[in-house]
């Protein structure tokens, strides 16, 4: 009887065993499935880096909307039909998100390397936020893989949970804590800003109305976002908006943060200190910011046989 209950035990230890390695992620989860999906999501991703430099920008910040909306799982993908309610029709990706073609790109060659669909649009778009980051001077990381798609949207949540640049530190801070990021994550990955630029209509406010800005760079700004009208005139989130250093710390510190929600970090509050930190020293970012990215992409993805493999990373199966 006692040999018989170990064996039933000893049973359903492996079975457990089985099951989490098939559910987590890893980093070398396509190695013997798919050797050559990673090299060509680099290469593409490479190529419209190398057409225009603020593409790179572009696809970091769909893998960060994207997680941000009940998980990475490739949701900020799907286009609206009778029953998806599209994440890029939100307040913070209408007219604003962009990079949708090159993902379906990468999606094109990695499913033809492949021979089939195996590799999921929530894989990509991890992938191509890291070698985006690299294509711009940025550090590496491991990316976890393993990730499968939604077969749901969510404009609501796209509404509620992706931080808006008007929030203020303590928003920004509950914001992230929802995502189980600390403060450390905020100011880390809020240094993606040192790439891409932002839209008038997001710091108009900012540069007419608020004092604990520089005075000079606001009249510069005031030059291509009037008060009324051009609403979707550019101006570079930081100096040097294709580069991945650690100027947009900097311009913190001089009162010379582009949104609200960028000055919020260094305006008085707990995470001024590690602002500073990040403003002289680019190593410590690099690996920061490395460190929560993998955080991020842990937030809540769909493995097993939870989601599915989409064949069209802009429609359901």
């Amino acid at each position: 009887m006692a040999s018989r209950s170990f064996f039933f035990l000893h049973v359903l230890v492996m079975l457990s065993l089985a099951g989490m390695a098939f559910s987590d992620l890893s980093d070398d989860f396509y190695d013997d499935v798919c050797p050559k999906a990673l090299p060509t999501i680099k290469r593409v991703v490479q190529d419209a880096v190398r057409k225009e430099r603020r593409m790179g920008a572009s696809l970091l910040r769909l893998h960060f909307h994207d997680c941000f909306v009940n998980g990475c799982d490739a949701s900020i993908l799907l286009d609206q039909t009778s029953t998806i309610d599209s994440e890029k029709t939100s307040r913070a990706n209408n007219n604003s998100a962009r990079g949708f073609e090159v993902i379906d790109k990468i999606k094109s060659e990695v499913d033809k390397v492949c021979g089939r669909p195996v590799v999921s649009c929530a894989d990509i778009l991890a992938v191509a936020a890291r070698d985006s980051v690299i294509a711009l001077h940025g550090p590496s990381w491991e990316v976890k893989l393993g990730r499968r798609d939604s077969t749901t949207a969510s404009r609501t949540a796209a509404n509620n949970n992706i931080p808006t640049p008007l929030m203020d530190l303590s928003a920004l801070i509950n914001n992230f804590k929802k995502q189980g990021l600390d403060e450390e994550d905020l100011v880390a990955l809020s240094g993606g800003h040192t790439l891409g630029f932002a839209q008038c209509f997001t710091f108009r406010n900012r540069i007419y109305n608020e004092t604990n800005i520089d005075s000079t760079f606001a009249r510069q700004r005031q030059e291509n976002c009037p008060r009324s009208g051009g609403n979707s005139n550019l101006a570079s989130l930081d100096p040097t908006s294709a580069l991945f250093d650690s100027k947009y710390f900097s311009n913190l510190v001089s009162k010379k943060g582009l949104l609200h929600s960028d000055q919020a970090l260094f305006s008085g509050g707990k995470t001024d200190d590690l602002v500073k930190t990040y403003s002289k020293n680019l190593k410590t970012f690099s690996k920061d910011f490395a460190e929560s990215m993998i955080k991020m992409g842990d937030i809540k993805p769909l493995t097993g046989k939870q989601g599915q493999i989409r064949v069209n990373c802009r429609k359901v199966n």
